[in-house]
């Protein structure tokens, strides 16, 4: 049974992304394909329900090196499931990860008004502590062989959002594992437990061709209060710091570019 909201989240949806695709794309959509991003505008009620709702059950899922399991809400919920990350801050397998990491994501997506990562609550569940993330419904995982590739220039303009979060949160686990995109060609960004560590180095993390310049002011805008504002909860004052200091090595970054090419070259507007 589909929840009475469901459909007013979707219609919500549709109208957003048929609103930014280019004027060719809109109309070669007759039939408008289904979106994914059904929390746009809802993020208070899913949030809520991801925190809150009763957990009908939990099952393993088959992919993903830190074991998430699948939990699922009762029929007619506002969503169907989530994936439960019950990951307690630590090291595990030489890396640092923490639920925590996930929480921060998706803070920081809505503090620069990102958009591609799903809302993520903290939660109980059978005791444990841990990330309750929005399982996002009717998505293509990135085939790595055969990268997709969606209508321009909104396409680019999502890669380079994604290099650029990437750097700033030093997720070094980006990989096709954890992209998905849907119908109307919106990239999702999910797993981020291994991110947001004390590190500064951006060795091994996607560099930036492109730099959509609308996310570049907002994220060369952020301040020391900003951050403790929306992350104190889920990162120390040091892995804040290191945020900051992550962004001021990326503005030195952009400026070399510019400098190499030439803003028309660098910047997405």
């Amino acid at each position: 049974m589909r929840h009475p909201r469901s459909g007013a989240l979707l219609l919500a949806c549709l109208a957003a992304a048929v609103l930014t695709l280019p004027v060719a794309a809109r109309q070669a959509r007759a039939v408008a394909a289904a979106c994914s991003r059904v929390w746009a505008g809802h993020e208070p009620e899913i949030e809520q329900l991801l925190a809150k709702a009763p957990v009908e059950r939990l099952e393993a899922v088959p992919i993903g090196v830190t074991k998430p399991q699948r939990g699922y809400f009762p029929a007619g919920s506002l969503a169907q499931r989530f994936a439960w990350k019950a990951l307690p801050p630590m090291r595990r397998g030489g890396y640092m990860e923490s639920y925590k990491a996930e929480i921060a994501a998706y803070k920081l997506d809505r503090l620069l008004e990102l958009g591609m990562v799903p809302p993520v609550a903290e939660r109980t569940v059978e005791g444990k502590v841990g990330a309750a993330v929005l399982w996002i419904e009717q998505t293509t995982p990135w085939n790595k062989d055969k990268p997709a590739q969606g209508p321009e220039p909104g396409w680019s303009k999502q890669v380079s959002r994604m290099k650029l979060f990437d750097r700033l949160i030093a997720n070094i686990d980006r990989n096709a594992g954890n992209l998905l995109y849907d119908a109307d060609w919106h990239l999702f960004l999910i797993d981020h437990s291994r991110a947001f560590t004390t590190r500064t180095s951006l060795d091994n993390i996607a560099t930036l061709g492109l730099v959509d310049r609308a996310l570049w002011t907002r994220v060369d805008a952020l301040t020391a209060a900003d951050l403790e504002r929306a992350l104190g909860p889920w990162l120390s004052a040091d892995e804040r710091t290191a945020v900051l200091t992550r962004r001021d090595k990326i503005r030195r970054e952009i400026d070399e570019l510019v400098k190499r090419r030439g803003a028309v070259q660098v910047f997405l507007d």
